[in-house]
């Protein structure tokens, strides 16, 4: 006979919902937070009655946060990280299929020697494929039209470029791209490779979006130095 699952403390559930809300674990971490407050919202949320059992969670898991800065981490990271932009870049879809995948493998070779920019993902149900603008054509009619699910055009690439301890340092991403929806930036495909997070944003967003991560960079390299 099967034991019946545990259910969580409410201790584990509070942290659990603590670590699913980023901004204010960072206010936590500071110490910027009224318990009482928090403690209201996290019953609310999860339908706890114990109000005294989620303050002391609280206030135990914001002394373990304080033990730590996350966030110097992650500015840290920014601090030595730069920019990249490329233009007019478009996105092909295509059916998540083995032809698929060996028609591109052809022209990827063919492309390495032309030093042309072309990036693959393949997910469960379709291939994007991330290329220069004036492989469009090339890509359609080498991946085969009718295995084409889709064709974005009018694209630029923003890639922040860190060093290796972003392999090590959780958060970084997030940081960047909840700041970018925050301000009403829509980011086409986002992809993370070794030391390059790189987003995809429409032209129209060119602008607003290299601004906001060049003024990230740039507060991340102040903060560190003060810091110091």
């Amino acid at each position: 006979m099967k034991e019946a699952p545990q259910k969580e403390s409410v201790a584990e559930r509070t942290r659990a919902y603590i670590d699913a809300h980023p901004s204010v674990k960072d206010c936590m971490a500071k110490d910027l937070i009224n318990y009482s407050s928090l403690a209201r919202l996290i019953m609310k949320d999860l339908g706890i009655k114990n109000e005294e059992a989620v303050m002391i969670a609280c206030r135990r898991y914001a002394q373990k946060l304080s033990k730590r800065d996350h966030e110097g981490d992650i500015l840290a990271i920014l601090a030595d990280s730069r920019l990249e932009v490329k233009t007019k870049i478009c996105i092909v879809t295509a059916s998540n299929d083995w032809t698929v995948l060996q028609r591109l493998e052809r022209l990827f070779t063919k492309l390495i020697n032309q030093k042309a920019l072309m990036q693959v993902i393949q997910g469960a149900q379709a291939i994007t494929i991330i290329a220069d603008e004036k492989l469009r054509n090339e890509l359609v009619n080498d991946v085969g039209e009718t295995n084409v699910l889709k064709v974005r055009e009018d694209l630029v690439e923003i890639t922040v470029k860190s060093p290796q301890k972003i392999g090590e340092t959780s958060g970084v991403f997030s940081y960047l791209a909840s700041n970018l929806s925050e301000q009403g930036v829509n980011m086409v495909e986002t992809v993370s490779c070794y030391t390059d997070t790189i987003f995809i944003v429409h032209e129209k967003d060119m602008i607003q979006a290299y601004s906001l991560l060049s003024n990230l960079l740039e507060s991340a390299e102040k903060a560190t130095e003060a810091s110091r």
